[in-house]
């Protein structure tokens, strides 16, 4: 039997509650609801984003230094998934209205698989930010960090003769010289220089990318800027938020699809696939917008 003689008729289970006067009322009701719910998650996201911005006006070499240890083959991989996430659900909220349900449930499935790959990319990122000790605070290891062991993370690809050898390796100024780095702490991490030779942005604002980009060169790194733990502080909390937020939409996706094969989304009663698309679209949009700023721009 075709999907469109499945669908014929069909209204899904209806009840109008007893406060409401009319459908498009209770519809109206709880999409406003919704949309109310959604500003505040904006709001949440937009005091992250201006903590990114202060903190990168401020001190932008520590953003273009990281940006090198970010993966962004996985970032774009991630960005592909949710944009196809965003278009299966759109359909399925288009198969609900319609009355199409097993379309739906297929399409419903579909998006939340696109959930789980996701979060499966996010965990290959994170276990890479763990194995080579690009972390917060002060579990971010700057010993593995300037002797190399980051491995092929930082950059492109670059063979042993792009690499830095003892003549072409950033020296510290003299005035910087009698400056010791911390000793080594009880958890094998080493603090970062006192003084950097690579200076902060207000300081030099032209030719700085450079700069950076030559000292996060493949091989030992003479040099990084202070508080590049920063970065990562940040990477970690607007991308594990969100990441809480896709666990969150798939609860709400696995809740509509065992609905949908129990026969509840019609043509009369498709709210919640609505409301539940109108979630899942903000999942993606916040993605949209942490992608260039963690990965692109430097």
């Amino acid at each position: 039997m075709s999907l469109a003689h499945d669908a014929g008729g069909y209204e899904g289970r209806f009840k109008l509650a007893g406060w409401f006067d009319a459908p498009a009322q209770q519809y109206g009701a709880h999409k406003l609801g919704m949309w109310l719910f959604l500003v505040t998650e904006i709001l949440l996201f937009a005091g992250l984003f201006c903590v990114y911005s202060i903190y990168r006006a401020r001190h932008p070499e520590i953003f273009i230094f990281a940006h090198n240890f970010l993966d962004t083959n996985l970032g774009a991989l991630n960005t592909i998934i949710l944009l196809f996430s965003s278009f299966t659900m759109a359909w399925g909220v288009r198969a609900a209205q319609l009355g199409q349900r097993r379309l739906l449930s297929l399409l419903l499935l579909i998006t939340l698989l696109c959930a789980f790959g996701f979060l499966g990319v996010k965990a290959i990122e994170y276990n890479q930010k763990w194995k080579h000790g690009l972390l917060w605070g002060k579990n971010f290891d700057y010993e593995a960090i300037q002797s190399g062991e980051h491995g092929e993370e930082a950059g492109s690809a670059t063979d042993d003769a792009h690499a830095p050898d003892d003549a072409t390796v950033m020296e510290p100024q003299e005035a910087d010289s009698a400056v010791a780095p911390a000793p080594a702490s009880s958890a094998g991490l080493r603090e970062p220089p006192l003084r950097s030779t690579i200076p902060a942005g207000a300081e030099a604002p032209a030719g700085l990318a450079e700069t950076v980009d030559e000292a996060a060169a493949h091989g030992q790194l003479a040099d990084i800027p202070r508080n590049v733990h920063i970065f990562f502080g940040i990477y970690f909390l607007m991308t594990g938020l969100h990441g809480l937020h896709v666990i969150a939409g798939m609860v709400v996706l696995s809740w509509l699809i065992r609905r949908s094969l129990r026969g509840d989304f019609g043509t009369k009663n498709f709210t919640a696939v609505d409301l539940g698309g109108l979630y899942w679209h903000l999942v993606d949009l916040i993605w949209i917008f942490l992608f260039p700023l963690l990965y692109l721009i430097h």
